[in-house]
């Protein structure tokens, strides 16, 4: 299934000229981003750490609206179950058909079932409303090694699997989906991940976490997107803790959320699993129970503000990827170092002399002439159609911008000493110059990911300095006699926030898929460039 992306208007620096709304299978009747619906078909754990509570807690931490249809309720704590009360089947029918008369389902997580007649019950409603994706935790085995379902509840968990797109079994849960032993190397898991994918025609995440060893690995089998591959591993650093109830649940739960916005698997597996890794990394935290406590499902909403500094609100659904996160983190100092800028403090607050303004406008007239070539250049060497389509109209729209900037702004700029003067004759500033070198020696490489890293900066930063000078103009009470007060309100175009959303999302897209090499190379580029950024804003004093 290739990825899909939205064709929102950009407007680098922040000038709109078009009012077109995006419009996505993923994107609300009002243009904003629509809430993945999840539904959770899975047991109750009283404790809050696995089974419906903690499905509902992944799909709110990754930016869903969590729906439950609870097939068993359990007596069980940290500590192990107690007991396990199955309440008739025509009742979990009439919970099933009373969500999908209603409400439409953007996908399916379904986790405990307990025994045949529930599975089979889950597999016809499946069957009559054919939800868009369905992920199946196959519960089968518990931590102990004991078997939870009976021989014929097995039979129908194998009728169940063709239904699921994406199947997540653990070691002894693909061993007992296959009826084969159960497998004590990453090898032979990987083999089995691969015979059970072309038995079914399914993708299966094959999840490593039963191994021993500093690495706990993941692969998906028979992934299907833009650059289908038979086999794509996952690894990340084994987390030191005792703490990991409900962890098969969580990350099933979260892929089912994130996969309704990335339709693609191994984007949504790589954002899950960075997801996951960092709840198990604060999961000591919770201190619940004497057992085996629960994942930590909101460390990023209890740890305050969780990447460095400001949050950002210009990123996919509330998350990104583990690339992004990092990016991030490299842009908060430059973010930090623009909002103590006298130009920015001055053109918040309405003092920035026209002089400035004009030298400001006219050297952004000519990035944007510049910024379109290389944009033009990542459209050329995007690996799949929606992201060449992006870059390219991307492109169109710098041009766009460039020319409204000459005729309706910089003209009313007299003494800034441009009016009645083509923009070609205005030299470009040394820091333009060189911003604009930066970016063409990137296009030059031609490498697809460096030359996205390198344009994001001007997405992204501009984004989230817009988004906070708005926010500071609306707190002053959005004075009418503010010199700038139609430049700032452009600043908060939220289909500049959308696009950017967009080109974050292709540029992690462009990091999965890269080399170690040029993931390095993408950093180096991302970082210069939002220094230049910096350096852009700080210019019109300089000029002086």
């Amino acid at each position: 299934m290739a990825t899909e992306l939205t064709q929102p208007s950009i407007f680098p620096h922040h000038f709109a000229l078009t009012d077109h709304p995006a419009s996505t299978p993923e994107t609300a009747h009002n243009g904003q981003q629509r809430i993945p619906r999840v539904l959770s078909i899975a047991g109750s754990d009283p404790s809050g750490g696995a089974g419906i509570q903690a499905d509902l807690k992944s799909i709110a931490a990754n930016g869903g609206y969590g729906m439950a249809v609870i097939t068993a309720l359990t007596a069980q704590n940290t500590r192990g179950v107690q007991g396990v009360h199955v309440p008739p089947t025509v009742f979990l029918n009439q919970q099933l058909e009373s969500i999908s008369a209603d409400i439409d389902v953007d996908a399916v997580k379904i986790g405990m079932l307990g025994n045949a007649e529930v599975i089979r019950t889950v597999a016809a409603w499946l069957t009559r409303t054919q939800p868009a994706v369905v992920v199946l935790d196959p519960v089968m085995v518990a931590s102990s090694g004991d078997r939870l379902l009976d021989p014929d509840a097995e039979a129908a968990m194998r009728e169940l699997l063709p239904l699921a797109d994406l199947i997540t079994p653990n070691i002894p849960e693909l061993a007992a989906l296959l009826g084969e032993p159960v497998v004590q190397s990453w090898a032979e898991a990987l083999e089995q991940g691969k015979r059970l994918a072309a038995e079914l025609g399914s993708t299966v995440l094959v999840k490593g976490g039963h191994l021993d060893g500093p690495v706990c690995p993941d692969a998906l089998i028979n992934t299907v997107g833009f650059l289908a591959e038979e086999v794509v591993l996952f690894e990340s650093a084994r987390v030191d803790t005792r703490n990991t109830h409900g962890t098969g649940c969580s990350l099933s739960s979260a892929l089912a959320t994130i996969f309704v916005s990335t339709q693609d698997w191994v984007l949504s597996v790589r954002e899950a699993k960075s997801w996951l890794v960092d709840a198990l990394e604060s999961a000591d935290q919770l201190n619940v129970g004497s057992g085996h406590g629960p994942v930590n499902h909101f460390h990023a909403l209890w740890n305050g503000q969780a990447w460095s500094g400001h949050q950002p609100t210009s990123t996919p659904n509330g998350t990104a990827g583990e690339h992004a996160r990092e990016w991030w983190r490299l842009a908060a100092e430059s973010l930090s170092a623009i909002y103590k800028l006298g130009f920015i403090k001055e053109l918040s607050d309405g003092s920035l002399s026209a002089k400035d303004f004009a030298y400001y406008l006219s050297q952004d007239a000519l990035y944007l002439n510049g910024y379109s070539r290389v944009l033009q250049r990542a459209s050329e060497l995007a690996p799949h159609q929606g992201a060449k389509d992006f870059w390219a109209h991307s492109a169109a729209q710098c041009i766009e911008v460039e020319a409204e900037l000459h005729r309706n702004w910089l003209s009313s700029y007299a003494d800034g000493g441009f009016v009645g003067s083509p923009i070609g004759i205005t030299p470009p500033g040394p820091v333009t110059q060189t911003y604009l070198d930066h970016l063409d020696a990137a296009a030059a490489q031609g490498n697809y990911p460096v030359v996205v890293a390198a344009v994001l900066p001007c997405f992204w930063l501009y984004a989230e300095v817009g988004a906070v000078l708005y926010a500071q103009f609306c707190d002053a009470g959005e004075p009418a006699t503010h010199p700038y007060a139609q430049w700032l309100k452009n600043y908060a175009d939220e289909e500049f926030a959308e696009a950017t959303r967009t080109a974050i999302t292709l540029a992690d897209e462009a990091a999965v898929r890269a080399s170690a090499p040029e993931r390095e190379a993408m950093k180096t580029a991302f970082a210069a460039a939002c220094q230049y950024e910096v350096e852009f804003f700080d210019a019109p004093r300089r000029h002086g």
